[in-house]
């Protein structure tokens, strides 16, 4: 037991190194006294995370918001948030259009809340006339529960996205659609939130309930992504190390990292803009106060296996479901030696699809983007709609001061045309 705990250490004390070294600072010495002195769970909840994102970001503006649980098939609890009606709090005569909000890796939720109601989506919409709905992945701090396992249960992390496009996204589509009187969906994503829904498209699932799709900072192929952390992590098999260290939820949030990370800010010549350039790209319009909160709520934890999966598609520029790198395992899942692929050419040509990326996003790359674009050649043209944003890096689509103006008003824009 003991000398497990020395690997696990060892593993972190190597990953902090790794991100020092990427960050060009000299202070190791610190950082491994910083994180040899802490232990490995996770910090106290912070004010917003103890009282839910209704009360902790919504209903302090005057907007009224309801908090809903969704199950899904494979027994996920997860959380959901509406915001029904805009700050003036009086509902428009007849039926409101739903919007699904779904955030991207490491993070949950509150993603489309963390700045004012004149700069983050999930309040704009609620003050344009949209049924706003937010959802949050398993693994998240409100989406923690399930019907028989608990989080300390290495069974409970036994995912990748693939269970969040087989599961979570159709118990959530499935609970709108109900709620809403059956009417259909126009959905938002971003980052992993994009390709959950790119691969349930090609899969011609969720079609029926869905009037569009906005793609923000849209991932599918990955093999260019150029943050050098995430592509050097991924060639590096450092998720496989993680899983194979026993560690199935990744947790960038444990205390280790937390004082880590917290220890990385306070360097000379480091902020916590680097920290956040080095895994996003240059982000051009964030401000200190969305940062802040962002750091106060996220990273959030997901399994340790949906890294694995995504560091696959980043060293093999292929777009499959989870690969066990064994024949009799991918035959029991699959019912083949190799993961099936999602063919991004599937994609009905008449679906209303609007994508929104980045010229400095090192996540979503530009020529990652175009390979997506090359796969969609055959879409109807007047059902594609893209947008180029030469200065906005991986963040900025969430939480850039300008966002209204550069993305979110083109999107409803796109909405009403639909």
């Amino acid at each position: 037991m003991a000398s497990n705990a020395c690997l696990k250490l060892a593993w972190l004390i190597y990953f902090g190194l790794a991100i020092v070294g990427a960050l060009g600072t000299r202070k190791e010495l610190r950082l491994v006294d910083s994180i040899s002195k802490v232990g490995l769970q996770a910090p106290a909840p912070t004010p917003s995370t103890a009282n839910g994102t209704c009360k902790s970001r919504v209903e302090i503006y005057g907007y009224e918001c309801e908090e809903h649980t969704v199950t899904t098939e494979d027994g996920y609890i997860l959380s959901m948030q509406r915001i029904p009606n805009g700050r003036l709090g009086t509902p428009t005569s007849g039926s409101k259009t739903p919007v699904l909000l779904q955030h991207g890796l490491l993070m949950d939720g509150i993603t489309w809340l963390l700045n004012s109601p004149d700069e983050s989506l999930g309040y704009i919409l609620a003050d344009n006339g949209y049924d706003v709905w937010i959802a949050n992945t398993r693994g998240t701090i409100y989406s923690l529960g399930h019907t028989s396992l608990s989080p300390n249960d290495s069974a409970y992390w036994d995912w990748s996205w693939d269970e969040l496009v087989a599961y979570d996204l159709p118990a959530t589509f499935k609970y709108v659609y109900q709620q809403t009187g059956q009417q259909k969906i126009h959905y938002v994503g971003h980052s992993l939130g994009t390709l959950i829904a790119l691969a349930s498209f090609c899969e011609q699932n969720l079609l029926s309930m869905l009037s569009s799709a906005a793609l923000l900072s849209p991932i599918a192929y990955m093999d260019q992504v150029s943050s050098p952390l995430a592509g050097g992590a991924a060639k590096a098999f450092l998720a496989e190390a993680y899983y194979w260290l026993g560690l199935y939820e990744f947790n960038p949030n444990g205390e280790a990292v937390h004082n880590l990370l917290e220890t990385l800010c306070k360097q000379p010549g480091i902020n916590c803009y680097d920290l956040m350039t080095s895994f996003t790209g240059k982000n051009c319009c964030l401000n200190s106060s969305s940062v802040e909160l962002f750091l106060d709520h996220e990273p959030q934890s997901t399994a340790t296996k949906n890294m694995v999966h995504l560091a696959q598609m980043i060293r093999r520029g292929t777009i499959t479901k989870y690969d066990y790198n064994n024949d009799k395992e991918n035959m029991e899942h699959y019912g083949q030696t190799t993961p099936p692929a999602y063919n991004m050419s599937s994609i009905p040509n008449n679906l209303p699809l609007f994508l929104s990326y980045g010229g400095q996003d090192e996540l979503s790359d530009v020529t990652d983007v175009q390979h997506l674009l090359d796969s969609l050649k055959s879409h109807n043209g007047d059902k594609l709609t893209t947008q180029y944003v030469k200065n906005y890096a991986h963040a900025d689509f969430v939480m850039a001061v300008n966002a209204k103006q550069v993305v979110y008003n083109p999107l409803m824009d796109f909405f009403k045309l639909q």
